[in-house]
C-alpha cells in the first residue's frame, strides 16, 4: 500500500514538473525557441564530424549530404525529403546578406555549368559576411567549410534557403 502511494505521489510530481517545463517553453518569445533549435540542430550535426561519405547514406554508417541535413533536422522532428533538389523547394529563398546559422545551402553537381542542384549543407555560421557550413562532402564525409574559401564550392553556389521558423514547425521542447 506504501509503495503505491509514494508511486502515485512521484507520479504527480513528475508530471507537474513536465507541465510546468512545457508551460515555460511555450511562453518563450518565438524568436528564441528558433534559435534555440536551431542551435540544437547544429550542437547535433557537429557531433557526427568525420563520419564518412556513403553514396545515399543515412545513418551513422556513413551519410551523403541530403542524409545527412535530413538526418540532423529529422533528430528533432522536422522531417525534410532526402534529396538535395527537393529541399531547394522547400522554405523561402535568402539572400547571401540575410544567411542565418540554420539555413540550408545549396550547390549545383559535379557540372558547374548545370542549374541541377547535386549538393546541401547546414549553414553554421555566417562571420563578416562569410558563410560557414556543415555538410558530408564525399571528400571527407561530415566536415565544416568557409564558402569564401573553396573555389569548388563558390563555382557551385546556388543559393540558400530557410527551413526553421518558415515550415509551420517549432517544437514546443526539444
Amino acid at each position: 500500500m506504501l509503495r503505491k502511494v509514494l508511486l502515485a505521489g512521484f507520479f504527480t510530481c513528475f508530471l507537474n514538473v513536465s507541465f510546468a517545463q512545457r508551460a515555460a517553453v511555450e511562453q518563450e518569445p518565438k524568436s528564441t525557441r528558433l534559435e534555440r533549435y536551431t542551435n540544437d540542430v547544429l550542437d547535433f550535426a557537429e557531433q557526427h564530424l568525420h563520419i564518412r561519405y556513403r553514396s545515399g547514406g543515412t545513418t551513422k554508417g556513413g551519410f551523403d549530404c541530403s542524409g545527412f541535413v535530413r538526418f540532423c533536422f529529422k533528430n528533432f522532428g522536422m522531417l525534410l525529403p532526402h534529396s538535395s533538389a527537393s529541399m531547394k523547394s522547400l522554405g523561402h529563398e535568402v539572400a547571401k546578406k540575410d544567411c542565418q546559422p540554420g539555413d540550408l545551402i545549396f550547390f549545383k553537381g559535379g557540372n558547374s555549368h548545370s542549374n541541377r542542384i547535386g549538393h546541401v549543407g547546414i549553414v553554421s555560421e555566417v562571420k563578416d559576411g562569410k558563410i560557414r557550413f556543415i555538410h558530408s562532402a564525399y571528400n571527407g564525409g561530415v566536415r565544416f567549410d568557409w564558402l569564401d574559401q573553396e573555389k569548388y564550392y563558390q563555382t557551385r553556389f546556388s543559393g540558400l534557403r530557410r527551413v526553421i521558423g518558415v515550415l509551420d514547425f517549432l517544437p514546443s521542447e526539444s
